[in-house]
């Protein structure tokens, strides 16, 4: 089970590196008005989605303490990330504001990750 566990975490580290990798992309642009979400951005934020859940899953199933607080924070960031980049792929310029939410709400979520213990 530990290796399964051990699996789905490093593809939900995949997941947060293209998200993130993905916003970063386009961190110049968006200083001149012109960024948009690019399809690695969406494509990871699913990938987090599903192996969250997995993972979710995994542990309780390998009789594992899950914090259920922290779990549903980080579900309610992700869903509200996922939402806007699905809304706005389409579009060719994302605004300022918008952009740099997402970006703010990927790192928010990175450090909710890494430091709730």
């Amino acid at each position: 089970m530990d290796v399964l566990i051990n699996v789905f975490v490093a593809l939900h580290i995949i997941g947060i590196a293209s998200l993130l990798g993905g916003f970063l992309t386009q961190m110049k642009a968006m200083g001149a008005g012109t960024a948009r979400f690019v399809p690695a951005m969406l494509h990871g934020a699913l990938t987090m989605l599903i192996t969250g859940i997995a993972l979710v899953g995994l542990n309780q199933a390998d009789d594992q303490a899950v914090n259920n607080v922290k779990i549903a924070i980080k579900m309610a960031i992700l869903v509200v990330i996922l939402g806007l980049v699905y809304v706005k792929r389409d579009e060719e310029q994302v605004s300022k504001g918008l952009f740099g939410a997402v970006g703010g709400l990927t790192v928010a979520n990175i450090f909710i990750a890494t430091l709730w213990t």
